[in-house]
């Protein structure tokens, strides 16, 4: 039977020169970067997020691919977007035009049209969504977890902070390009939202199963290359459903692999039960367990105590609920310092990062937000960065410095709020929830 370190090590790998791998610090820089790669590009350009969002920041970035079409009409452009997504307002806005009425009325604006295509992972958007991530031009890749709207891309005063690299790598790019056309493009389940008309969910419910089926098995195919040592390791990683996710299997064992520290970054707390075992033995068996989790001021769920209360503003609560169990049960850890919990929180800005550092030698960047949603309900993706001589070390400790700096050090749990702190529209509903036991049901899917 194989190991599980054989697991790891027999992964295939893309050579990747560490000068050509750059981390950006701010949403406002990977706004600036990704306008500059959209204007310099010559060849391709295919952008991957949940949404693309019909605001400022939004029609920015749609104004400026129709741009580049026009002047290069030869330039191939697709965007891909959640099908569910796309085709209704915000949660708790009122009924609206949508993100997909904003793409057809673009298209017929201009004589070179982009088309946007809607995929639909699951036939209702609350049992899984697009998760992948992805901004491939030319032969670079942007990666981030951020989405496409005025907040992640730090377009007026507020921003959601996330993480944004950027690598050079033909091979890499050509290989997500790859998965993105065949996979997922030219499934009979996918459509472009840009033209005038589409069909309902209903009426290609056969094919949405299809996809996710087809999805299921799928991975990044490319033939795998030897890293020199002045090189570092690149696996591109592609995952959705609880069975054979090689992405989650991954993320399982880069934390089994840990023997001197792990930096964890995620927006929403609430590990998956595979994630909090492996946690809880690398703290058993000396690992330094670093923890980053937005406050849930910063969430991106969270309204203020002064505005009117709508039961999606309980999930914060409901996350930090989750944080001061966790740090209660490792109270005695947080004390010894093998465990360290920072809270995220700057102004009134919102926290979106995820990943995970191991001994400075290994990290993965992804959209996963290490979560039983991620892990057995949205497609999602991942780079894991294996880099045995250290190349990237300086550049991990500044991204880690860049995120540390806006947190809190939690020193014991009781700096947390109790459930009777809470507001009485937020009280009353955790007492709901946990009175029918509806808690475990929605750490499933939240």
């Amino acid at each position: 039977m194989m190991t599980q370190r054989n697991l790891f090590e027999q992964l295939p790998t893309l050579a990747q020169d560490p000068t050509q791998l750059e981390t950006l610090f701010s949403a406002k820089d990977f706004r600036t970067r990704l306008i500059e790669a959209i204007r310099q590009a010559s060849k391709r350009i295919y952008l991957v997020a949940l949404y693309l969002e019909d605001d400022e920041a939004g029609r920015e970035i749609l104004t400026e691919l129709y741009q580049a079409k026009q002047n290069n009409p030869g330039l191939e452009i697709k965007v891909c977007v959640d099908w569910h997504r796309a085709q209704r307002g915000l949660i708790g806005a009122e009924p609206g035009e949508t993100n997909a009425t904003m793409y057809k009325s673009f298209a017929t604006q201009y004589s070179y049209q982009i088309p946007v295509f809607g995929i639909p992972v699951r036939g209702r958007e609350v049992f899984g969504v697009l998760h992948l991530k992805g901004f491939i031009i030319d032969d670079q890749v942007i990666y981030s977890g951020a989405s496409l709207n005025n907040i992640y891309l730090h377009y007026q005063e507020r921003y959601r902070f996330d993480r944004y690299q950027v690598l050079h790598n033909k091979t890499l790019a050509n290989t997500m390009v790859s998965f993105i056309e065949k996979e997922m493009i030219e499934h009979p389940a996918v459509h472009d939202l840009a033209s005038p008309t589409q069909p309902s969910t209903k009426q290609i419910r056969v094919q949405i199963r299809q996809l996710r089926a087809s999805l299921a098995k799928a991975s990044y195919q490319y033939p795998t290359q030897t890293i020199s040592q002045d090189q570092v390791a690149l696996t591109p990683l592609v995952g959705v459903g609880k069975k054979r996710n090689k992405l989650n299997q991954a993320i399982n064992q880069l934390l089994a692999e840990a023997k001197q520290e792990i930096f964890i970054c995620t927006p929403y707390f609430n590990f998956p039960r595979s994630v909090a075992r492996e946690v809880r033995k690398a703290i058993r068996r000396g690992v330094k367990v670093t923890i980053v989790v937005g406050d849930k001021t910063a969430n991106d769920f969270y309204i203020s105590p002064e505005e009117e209360f709508k039961t999606i503003g309980g999930l914060p609560y409901l996350y930090e609920r989750n944080l001061r169990l966790f740090a209660k049960a490792n109270e005695a850890h947080i004390a010894s310092r093998k465990l360290s919990i920072h809270l995220w929180k700057h102004d009134n800005n919102s926290f979106h990062l995820k990943g995970v550092w191991v001994d400075k030698r290994y990290m993965l960047i992804t959209g996963s937000n290490l979560n039983p949603r991620a892990w057995s309900l949205d497609l999602e993706n991942a780079i894991l960065i294996q880099d045995k001589h250290y190349h990237l070390k300086a550049q991990f400790e500044k991204e880690a410095e860049n995120i540390l700096q806006s947190t809190q050090l939690i020193c014991t749990y009781r700096q947390l709020e109790k459930a009777e702190d809470y507001p009485e529209a937020a009280q009353k509903l955790i007492r709901k929830i946990t009175r029918v036991k509806a808690d475990r049901v929605l750490k499933q899917i939240l």
